[in-house]
């Protein structure tokens, strides 16, 4: 296979999940822009206060998306059709009862929620509000989360990026509807949310009708192949149990990042609030290319093909370069001035010009672990993602145990420098050590 081919199948995968990426952030900029004319705050706050809650708990099961991916890529790739009908409907199973659970058990989910993230008692009733209807969502998303993984596994990310696009268009349609129509404020907001969840279920029902319904209905399944006697069951579990407590590190990172800035006053928060910023679209384009490592690294290493599974591997690392370059460049001569896009607080930016320079440093410490966690995620080398992610983590908080207390906001950037490089450190030695082992021995 040519160079220009792989570069082909990347640029296939990876753009369609850029575009993603970056519309999936705006079902909350729809909500948050809609009630920031209300003319009361306390309705904003209140719907960031929401937006958060709900994103902390679908990123913790984000392993639905992503175990259901690798294991669909390689079923595809060794031309195991029924393996794939099977990954399906195991995993949208797993999804509607991981969905009940959470609807079960909302009321002590949304206290437990609400005192961690210690809303004023004005915006407290709001939050509530927002959250005793966005929760009965939970169902769309997770199940989407699933159909997401199953159709990136079957190399297919343009159907997430066309059910994304519907979706923010019906929120928007249905929230200014709700709100400006109906009057109902907090409740038209909340309401056009999960109506626009529960609208891109549909589409993707829709549309895996549409394209698979031949291998759905047409392909015989094996009778071993149900869901709690499958051989394949307890890899599935194991899979998805990494996956979960490698997200586990990662939210507590973060949230201790933020803890921490806060606990420097509330210029340091701001400033780093504002600097992690710069994060996201590095995050989303990588992201992007992690994607067709899922799809792409799983498909060939499934069908055994490891000169193609190398190469795309090299390849994958080759557009990382070429991002981490331009992303730094980007960075180093235009932080500062997106900075000012965001905030004319003058002591704020007078404080980020002191730690601007740790912004330059984020695409060079974070490429490895984009690259390989999409590599990883695809070969179900999961226990080395979480492997990474503890060593990676346990040497964050040491971190900022340690160098905060002598070098102050310096040290937590050091120590989040720090937890990036390592997973991807972690990552390289895993697979020179495991991974290359493994397809010899397969």
């Amino acid at each position: 296979m040519k160079r220009q081919d792989y570069h082909r199948q990347i640029l296939r995968i990876a753009l369609p999940a850029i575009v993603t990426n970056i519309t999936v952030p705006l079902l909350g900029l729809v909500d948050t822009a809609i009630v920031g004319h209300m003319g009361d705050a306390t309705y904003l706050a209140a719907v960031g206060v929401g937006t958060m809650i709900f994103n902390l708990i679908y990123w913790v099961f984000g392993f639905l998306r992503m175990g259901t991916s690798g294991m669909t890529a390689q079923a595809w790739g060794s031309r195991d059709l029924s393996n794939v009908k099977v990954l399906l409907k195991r995993s949208t199973t797993v999804s509607l009862g991981i969905a009940a659970l959470i609807l079960l058990l909302q009321w002590p989910l949304r206290e437990l929620m609400l005192w961690l993230i210690g809303p004023t008692a004005d915006v407290r009733p709001l939050a509530v509000t927002y959250f005793n209807i966005v929760v009965w969502g939970a169902p769309a998303m997770l199940t989407l989360y699933s159909l997401s993984g199953w159709f990136i596994g079957m190399q297919n990310t343009r159907l997430p990026m066309t059910i994304s696009i519907l979706q923010n268009i019906i929120n928007i349609g249905a929230s200014l509807t709700l709100v400006y129509g109906y009057g109902m404020k907090m409740e038209g907001i909340a309401l056009g949310t999960v109506i626009a969840q529960y609208a891109g279920l549909l589409a993707a029902i829709a549309l895996l009708w549409h394209y698979y319904k031949k291998l759905l209905f047409l392909v015989p399944s094996h009778p071993r192949t149900s869901v709690p006697s499958h051989p394949r069951t307890p890899q599935f579990l194991a899979v998805n149990r990494d996956i979960f407590l490698r997200t586990l590190c990662l939210v507590a990172v973060n949230l201790y990042f933020t803890s921490a800035g806060a606990r420097q006053g509330a210029t340091i928060l701001a400033v780093n609030t504002l600097m992690m910023q710069l994060f996201l679209p590095f995050s989303y384009i990588m992201d992007g290319f992690a994607y067709a490592g899922e799809a792409l690294g799983g498909r060939y290493w499934g069908a055994r093909q490891w000169e193609n599974f190398r190469a795309i591997v090299g390849h994958l690392f080759g557009w990382g370069a070429v991002m981490t370059l331009l992303f730094t460049i980007a960075y180093v001569f235009g932080a500062t001035s997106f900075l000012q896009l965001l905030t004319d607080e003058q002591q704020v930016m007078e404080a980020a010009e002191t730690y601007i320079g740790w912004t330059y440093l984020i695409p060079i410490c974070g490429v490895g672990a984009f690259v390989w966690d999409g590599i990883f995620i695809g070969t179900t080398q999961t226990r080395g993602m979480l492997l990474s992610a503890t060593i990676a983590a346990g040497a964050f908080f040491i971190g900022t145990a340690t160098l905060t207390v002598t070098i102050g906001n310096h040290g937590l950037w050091l120590s989040m420098m720090l937890f990036l490089a390592l997973r991807g450190v972690t990552q390289t030695v895993w697979f020179a050590t495991r991974l290359q082992k493994n397809a010899l021995s397969r």
